[in-house]
């Protein structure tokens, strides 16, 4: 599979389509897709995983009367694809009717990835020493007990035809470059952990200094073990980009996807046109942000990627859309119809989510804070779109007291209902920072996305250390 790309298939694709429109579909499409993924790992200066592997097959799709059917090729066997339009068709056929259209844009567009060194340019052995660069910085006290190197990309080549007339194909190429450091005193261990992450080529290595990545990674793993336990309680936060880009993807981010909405199983149903955040407060989903992780040329239907508006200086204004929920809601298609590969289905998907700048810098933000916390990067995060709730674990946070850092703490927790913690930011830093990542739909179905914004002053509830 390897040197050929999935648009080499496009002529049994536009008659597995014609075929499925033949034997009864409504409006049907077939996306065939190639995914090639290379990835190295070391630990303490010794490689650990070294990975390259290749997949492909084809997915069509038939929609009838409501109901979508689908079929999947594991090869690009022609006889394999028109059988599995055959299934599609099949699948898709059922007892009840409706009378919702779906209204698919035709696009015609070729498109390849917007890299200026793609990593089939460059040998395996330059991504290999990249990694073992990263490790071998971080040995800079003996306090580190584990250093940890990674490098992956991934490559996908989509071809998609669709019964509107749709001819495109497109190329997506990610690359990842991580650190991360594990430091103990003989206590207590801490980590710390940073690198870049894009669609861009392998030029975020090469134009990225290695050397001080690890380093700066390692020196801040061991500055935590002096860390103070959190404080607890209701307090001012201000979250960075990484814990504000978990709040716009965790808590307002999955319960704006429409599927959520079409099946009321979110707390913002319903919700256009009302308040939810305070009037510094206005968020998006844009997957045309150029070089983030979460950008698309097209989604996995072939909608040309948007940027939607979901909070506009406070007030809520929409959701994001696959084809299908855009029609049950009257809307257009936002481009959020994303799937995991060519073998599974699609579902509404954030791409790039986040919240808009504001008016303040870090350290005016700092200097306006009497007392708070700082937060420093996150761990994880829950989302409860039916709740409407937030909740993330920060790796590490700064104590604020008159308007100075005023000590380090541990790792702590951040709760509260997202509209009550929306509703109180008050203040927001000019700068934005997203940061890349894979988002499951429930526990399944991954995609790549990312999130993020500025650093937000705002209420939670922090729940202190360990």
């Amino acid at each position: 599979m390897t040197g050929q790309r999935a648009d080499d298939y496009q002529d049994v694709l536009e008659s597995a389509v014609g075929h499925m429109q033949d034997m009864g579909a409504e409006f049907s499409d077939a996306r065939s897709q190639t995914i090639r993924v290379t990835g190295v790992s070391s630990m303490n200066g010794e490689l650990r995983q070294l990975v390259e592997k290749a997949t492909g097959g084809v997915c069509l799709r038939a929609w009838i009367g409501g109901r979508w059917g689908y079929g999947t090729a594991t090869s690009f066997d022609r006889a394999d694809i028109m059988s599995a339009a055959a299934s599609a068709v099949a699948n898709a056929r059922g007892d009840g009717k409706s009378d919702l259209h779906l209204e698919p844009a035709s696009v015609r567009r070729h498109i390849d990835a917007r890299v200026r060194i793609h990593p089939d340019s460059v040998d395996l052995s330059e991504k290999i020493s990249a990694v073992l660069d990263l490790d071998r910085a971080q040995a800079v006290d003996d306090r580190v007990i584990n250093r940890m190197g990674s490098y992956s990309e991934e490559i996908k080549d989509n071809c998609l035809v669709n019964s509107v007339g749709s001819d495109i194909s497109w190329q997506e190429v990610r690359t990842l470059c991580r650190a991360m450091s594990v430091a103990s005193d003989g206590q207590r261990m801490e980590r710390y952990y940073d690198g870049p992450d894009s669609t861009l080529g392998f030029e975020v290595v090469r134009d990225t200094d290695l050397e001080e990545v690890g380093r700066t990674t390692a020196e801040e793993a061991v500055a935590t073990l002096s860390a103070e336990r959190a404080p607890s309680g209701h307090m001012t936060v201000i979250s960075d980009p990484m814990v504000s880009g978990l709040l716009a993807h965790e808590a307002m981010g999955h319960a704006s996807e429409g599927d959520e909405i079409t099946k009321r199983r979110s707390f913002l149903t319903g919700a256009v046109g009302r308040r939810v955040a305070s009037d510094v407060v206005s968020m998006y989903d844009d997957g045309t942000v150029h070089g983030a992780h979460g950008s698309v040329p097209f989604d996995d239907e072939g909608t040309p990627s948007s940027r939607t508006q979901i909070i506009d200086h406070g007030e809520y204004t929409g959701y994001m859309h696959s084809l299908e929920t855009a029609s049950q809601l009257g809307c257009r298609p936002t481009g959020n119809g994303r799937s995991e590969n060519y073998g599974k289905r699609v579902w509404v998907r954030m791409t790039n989510t986040f919240f808009a700048p504001g008016e303040w810098d870090r350290d005016e933000l700092i200097a306006d804070t009497r007392d708070g916390i700082l937060c420093d990067k996150m761990v994880n995060g829950m989302e409860d779109p039916v709740g409407g709730c937030f909740e993330a674990k920060c790796l590490r946070g700064f104590r604020i007291r008159n308007g100075e850092i005023a000590g380090m703490v541990q790792s702590f927790t951040l709760t509260g209902r997202s509209v009550d913690i929306l509703t109180s930011a008050d203040a927001l830093s000019r700068e934005v920072v997203l940061d890349g990542g894979m988002c499951g739909k429930g526990i399944e179905d991954w995609v790549r996305v990312s999130s993020g914004g500025p650093y937000m002053r705002a209420r939670m509830i922090v729940g202190g250390g360990q």
